[in-house]
């Protein structure tokens, strides 16, 4: 059973680690909202910089230039239509943005609990031995204490960068959105004056 226990957190634990880099990739500033991108939209202030604004959104695939992309396509429909197919889009892109975060959360909680189960599973053995033999030797008894509690120690080290990673990377889809919000306001604000 401990080394279940074992298994189990080892494979949190890679999970956590696969997720965090994946995440840590993915959510990388230039890839989420390009420097092309926001250049282009910096000078696109009519409707006929629009084309311009397109050609950038297409060599440079991110969330930012699929939403501008959408808003460039909808330019002929009222500009409440417009906002509202952006924001359900939008809604779509952060969603893609949250992906695994929820495993790292869940990590954030299961490792401990993990640990805590190995660490009560090695209790019962090492009492259930000293119930047997009795306490005769103290050393062993101990070794085994120290041994069940490293349960709980890998538990709360696996649980400690991952929450880290998911306090960081919620924080980054939140301010990488309201980023996105304002470029495409900006975006709308500019090709509806009239």
């Amino acid at each position: 059973m401990d080394m279940l226990i074992y298994i189990m957190l080892a494979l949190t634990s890679v999970v956590g680690l696969a997720f965090i880099v994946e995440r840590a990739l993915a959510l990388r500033w230039g890839k989420v909202v390009p420097s092309q991108i926001t250049a282009a939209l910096a000078v696109c202030r009519t409707r006929g910089d629009v084309e311009k604004l397109r050609l950038a959104c297409a060599q440079k695939p991110s969330p930012l230039g699929r939403l501008l992309t959408l808003a460039a396509d909808h330019l002929d429909w009222p500009k409440a239509d417009n906002v509202d197919s952006l924001q359900t889009a939008a809604r779509h892109e952060i969603v893609r943005l949250e992906r695994g975060l929820v495993v790292l959360e869940i990590i954030v909680g299961i490792a401990p609990l993990l640990g805590l189960v190995g660490t009560i599973v090695g209790m019962i053995a090492v009492f259930g031995d000293v119930g047997q033999s009795g306490l005769t030797d103290a050393a062993k008894l101990a070794a085994g204490i120290a041994l069940i509690l490293r349960a709980t120690l890998i538990g709360l080290l696996i649980a400690i960068p991952a929450l880290i990673a998911w306090s960081y990377f919620s924080k980054k889809v939140e301010v990488i959105a309201v980023e996105m919000e304002a470029l495409c306001d900006e975006f709308i604000r500019r090709q509806y004056t009239k």
